[in-house]
């Protein structure tokens, strides 16, 4: 039986993660909202909300989990070229309204989007809050690609990219990394695994691992606005 949760229940209200299931890998608890006070317990305690229209709000803490610490973000000759000829330009919290936009544009996801008008609200209030960031790549004037994602002391909860033109998630991956060396970030949740994700540098590590380093990354205090001087 999955633990349910009501809206009136505190935001430490979640079950360990070691009670996630193992079929669906990580599915942990049903229910709750998407309070600012919830998600950010929710990510302090290495889990996160990932569910589809119709569906209640589903709760997920995988294991293993798949990371990307920032010195080992893999550069390809063909990324390299792309940063230096390319003539991108890259910047942080200009347009997070339209990278979640196009994150969950069904044109760019015809499988379908868990990024619904709830969960795009849930983290507008978290961007206002300075919790969440995104990181825009732009060719000319246009919006060519970006990624947003939630930060918490030394960690950078990843959330959704996309891209219109060759490279330009990457492009923007490489300014969140960038940023991220620059404050001393430990690693960035990249949740769970993909063959892309791998080809840029990420791997998987045991849950019991990753919350180690959690605990650890958390502890210290929010960067804040100090992601937009990176």
């Amino acid at each position: 039986m999955i633990p349910w949760l009501r809206p009136e229940h505190p935001p430490e209200a979640f079950p360990p993660v070691e009670e996630a299931l193992q079929e669906p890998n990580g599915l942990l608890c049903v229910g709750g909202d998407l309070s600012v006070e919830r998600l950010l317990e929710a990510y302090r305690r290495g889990i996160f909300p990932w569910f589809s229209a119709g569906q209640p709000i589903l709760w997920w803490s995988p294991d293993p989990r798949t990371v990307l610490y920032p010195g080992e973000f893999k550069v390809s000759r063909s990324l390299g070229k792309t940063l230096r000829n390319r003539g991108f330009r890259t910047t942080v919290d200009q347009a997070f309204e339209q990278v979640m936009e196009r994150c969950a544009d069904p044109a760019l996801r015809p499988e379908g989007t868990w990024i619904s008008p709830q969960m795009r609200a849930a983290y507008r209030r978290l961007h206002e809050l300075d919790y969440a960031h995104s990181f825009e790549t732009w060719e000319g004037d246009q919006l060519v690609g970006g990624l947003y994602g939630v930060a918490l002391g030394r960690v950078f909860f990843g959330e959704s990219m996309f891209s219109v033109a060759r490279d330009a998630s990457k492009v923007a991956l490489h300014a969140l990394v960038q940023a991220s060396l620059a404050q001393n970030v430990r690693l960035i949740d990249c949740q769970v695994d993909s063959e892309h994700l791998r080809s840029l540098g990420a791997r998987s590590v045991p849950r019991r691992e990753f919350m180690r380093e959690l605990v650890a990354a958390t502890r210290e205090s929010q960067p804040g606005a100090a992601w937009r001087k990176a």
